[in-house]
Protein backbone atom coordinates (compact mmCIF):
# COMPACT_ATOMS: atom_id res chain seq x y z
CA UNK A 1 0.00 0.00 0.00
CA UNK A 2 1.52 3.29 -1.10
CA UNK A 3 1.11 6.46 0.86
CA UNK A 4 0.69 9.67 -1.05
CA UNK A 5 2.18 12.90 0.19
CA UNK A 6 0.29 16.14 0.29
CA UNK A 7 0.51 18.24 -2.87
CA UNK A 8 3.56 20.50 -2.78
CA UNK A 9 5.38 18.35 -0.22
CA UNK A 10 8.19 16.02 -1.04
CA UNK A 11 8.60 12.73 0.63
CA UNK A 12 11.43 12.43 3.10
CA UNK A 13 13.17 9.85 0.95
CA UNK A 14 13.18 12.21 -2.05
CA UNK A 15 14.66 15.09 -0.07
CA UNK A 16 17.30 12.82 1.52
CA UNK A 17 18.33 11.58 -1.93
CA UNK A 18 18.49 15.14 -3.29
CA UNK A 19 20.61 16.23 -0.33
CA UNK A 20 22.99 13.29 -0.79
CA UNK A 21 23.23 14.03 -4.50
CA UNK A 22 24.05 17.70 -3.84
CA UNK A 23 26.69 16.71 -1.30
CA UNK A 24 28.26 14.27 -3.77
CA UNK A 25 28.28 16.94 -6.48
CA UNK A 26 29.88 19.39 -4.06
CA UNK A 27 32.54 16.83 -3.17
CA UNK A 28 33.28 16.30 -6.88
CA UNK A 29 33.74 20.03 -7.48
CA UNK A 30 35.82 20.46 -4.31
CA UNK A 31 38.11 17.58 -5.30
CA UNK A 32 38.66 19.15 -8.71
CA UNK A 33 39.47 22.57 -7.23
CA UNK A 34 41.78 21.15 -4.55
CA UNK A 35 43.56 18.95 -7.08
CA UNK A 36 44.09 21.89 -9.40
CA UNK A 37 45.27 24.15 -6.61
CA UNK A 38 47.51 21.39 -5.28
CA UNK A 39 49.57 21.45 -8.46
CA UNK A 40 50.75 24.93 -7.45
CA UNK A 41 50.86 24.96 -3.65
CA UNK A 42 50.74 22.54 -0.72
CA UNK A 43 50.53 19.41 -2.86
CA UNK A 44 51.45 17.30 0.17
CA UNK A 45 48.07 18.17 1.76
CA UNK A 46 45.80 19.03 -1.15
CA UNK A 47 46.64 15.96 -3.27
CA UNK A 48 45.45 13.38 -0.75
CA UNK A 49 42.45 15.56 0.14
CA UNK A 50 41.44 15.68 -3.54
CA UNK A 51 41.79 11.90 -3.83
CA UNK A 52 39.64 11.26 -0.76
CA UNK A 53 36.92 13.72 -1.82
CA UNK A 54 36.81 12.34 -5.36
CA UNK A 55 36.52 8.79 -4.04
CA UNK A 56 33.67 9.79 -1.73
CA UNK A 57 31.86 11.59 -4.58
CA UNK A 58 32.19 8.56 -6.85
CA UNK A 59 31.01 6.23 -4.09
CA UNK A 60 27.92 8.41 -3.60
CA UNK A 61 27.10 8.33 -7.34
CA UNK A 62 27.63 11.97 -8.18
CA UNK A 63 26.07 13.46 -11.28
CA UNK A 64 29.41 15.19 -11.89
CA UNK A 65 31.34 11.99 -12.47
CA UNK A 66 33.76 13.61 -14.93
CA UNK A 67 34.68 16.32 -12.49
CA UNK A 68 35.24 13.74 -9.74
CA UNK A 69 37.49 11.72 -12.03
CA UNK A 70 39.44 14.86 -12.91
CA UNK A 71 39.82 15.62 -9.20
CA UNK A 72 41.09 12.09 -8.64
CA UNK A 73 43.58 12.39 -11.51
CA UNK A 74 44.77 15.81 -10.32
CA UNK A 75 45.20 14.49 -6.78
CA UNK A 76 47.39 11.69 -8.08
CA UNK A 77 49.28 14.23 -10.23
CA UNK A 78 49.88 16.31 -7.08
CA UNK A 79 51.56 13.34 -5.45
CA UNK A 80 53.62 12.65 -8.58
CA UNK A 81 54.79 16.28 -8.62
CA UNK A 82 55.69 15.96 -4.94
CA UNK A 83 57.69 12.80 -5.62
CA UNK A 84 59.54 14.49 -8.50
CA UNK A 85 60.33 17.55 -6.36
CA UNK A 86 61.68 15.42 -3.54
CA UNK A 87 63.74 13.33 -5.94
CA UNK A 88 65.21 16.21 -7.97
CA UNK A 89 65.65 18.94 -5.35
CA UNK A 90 65.62 16.98 -2.11
CA UNK A 91 62.94 19.36 -0.83
CA UNK A 92 59.17 19.67 -0.95
CA UNK A 93 59.18 23.28 -2.15
CA UNK A 94 59.32 24.92 -5.54
CA UNK A 95 62.47 26.84 -6.42
CA UNK A 96 62.82 29.09 -9.45
CA UNK A 97 66.20 30.37 -10.49
CA UNK A 98 69.64 29.35 -9.40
Amino acid sequence: MAFATAPGRRSRRTTDHAKTSREADSLAVASFVLGLLGLLVMNILLGPAAIVMASMALARSTARRGRALLGLALGVADLVVLAVLVTVNGTVSWSFGG
